[in-house]
């Protein structure tokens, strides 16, 4: 497969549909490259406009320079027609020809799972998000997302904690860090995993893009986890290219009139699965048989009881200090003394200044 004659030609065509057409007329992107305009245009679903670019883009230098600005910047190409291609996306009727990656593909021999929704989070559903990665990837599960603020990004994090890979898919090129800010998680997970996109180098976050890019997120998991998600939104896109693929969904429940809960809640009304706690959620998808395996006993753990009788009172909602004070009726002094022992402990977070949040719920 000579990768110069796909950049000449895929990259320029409209959509996936169009490139698997052609593909299937003419065998393969040399074919396509050697085809005169003429010859084009005869093609009834092909555009003159198409059609222009394509022979456009045959100049040899033009060519050759976004072939050396592909190696430049550590950035491979695997298609289709390949055996690295991954066998998850393979079937899809709609399957990317070609990935560019930067970094690892995901293994096929690992489980994977892909944590999406809202960028516009809580604080409880970042807790979740990250929660569920860590979990995962303690498990040796591979979390897939789309690097976006909020929930993708907990996710991602989440994994790096629980030192699994984890792999984010991008609507852009691979060498544009998007959202811009998340620079260092884009670092992050070139080193324990992988940055892929359909997008050749350069192309810019369009809005288009980002939908498209949902059905790779999808294809590439054995599961779909989402978090928080509106009723309309991108999260639900994923959802729906999940489920036309034939993979497991599950959804973490919310509060009646949430915003951030209507599309999860109607995920589980719809039949997917649901997310009550970390351990469940593992014995239901098979890692493992029975709730022991994974379940912490806190009271080992912990040293002091007055240190269980204040973490009892947290949950995933960040409660304030003086809310903590009331509940425990704890002096001060020695509220805050408990407090600092266990977020040391990493039982607890301080979300922002006073307020306390659970990072553990098992």
């Amino acid at each position: 497969m000579n990768y110069k004659y796909w950049l000449a030609c895929m990259v320029n065509l409209i959509g996936v549909k169009q490139i698997h057409c052609l593909l299937e007329r003419f065998g393969s992107a040399e074919e396509i490259y050697r085809l005169e305009k003429k010859q084009l245009l005869r093609i009834p679903y092909l555009r003159e406009e198409t059609a222009d670019k394509l022979i456009e883009s045959k100049k040899e230098t033009e060519i050759e320079a976004s072939w050396e600005q592909l190696l430049k910047k550590d950035i491979r190409l695997v298609t289709i027609e390949e055996k690295e291609y991954p066998n998850r996306l393979r079937t899809l009727p709609d399957a990317p020809y070609g990935l560019f990656i930067r970094g690892e593909l995901p293994k096929e021999e690992s489980k994977s799972a892909a944590i999406v929704g809202a960028r516009l989070c809580s604080e409880y559903g970042r807790e979740i998000a990250g929660m569920l990665g860590e979990t995962l990837a303690k498990a040796e599960v591979e979390i897939v997302s789309g690097m976006a603020k909020g929930i993708d990004s907990a996710g991602h994090y989440g994994a790096l904690r629980g030192a699994g890979n984890t792999y984010a898919v991008l609507g852009c090129g691979t060498d544009i860090c998007y959202p811009a800010g998340n620079e260092r998680l884009y670092e992050k997970i070139l080193k324990d995993g992988g940055i892929l996109s359909e997008y050749p180098p350069g192309t810019p976050p369009l809005a288009k893009n980002f939908p498209m890019r949902n059905r790779i997120i999808s294809g590439l998991c054995d599961i779909l986890v989402v978090v928080e998600a509106r009723e309309k939104s991108g999260s639900l896109i994923t959802a729906d290219a999940a489920l036309e693929q034939g993979r497991e969904i599950y959804a973490v429940p919310g509060r009646l009139g949430d915003k951030l809960s209507g599309g999860c809640n109607r995920l589980i009304k719809q039949g997917a699965g649901m997310i009550l706690s970390p351990e469940d959620f593992l014995t239901d998808i098979g890692i493992y048989k029975n709730k022991k395996e994974i379940k912490k006993n806190f009271s080992k753990n912990l040293l002091e009881k007055e240190e269980m009788l204040l973490y009892s009172v947290l949950d995933l909602q960040p409660k304030n200090i003086n809310e903590i004070i009331n509940a425990t009726g704890f002096e001060t002094s020695e509220c805050i003394r408990l407090l600092a022992g266990l977020e040391e402990g990493g039982y607890i977070r301080e979300t922002f200044q006073n307020y306390y949040i659970r990072t553990l719920n098992m």
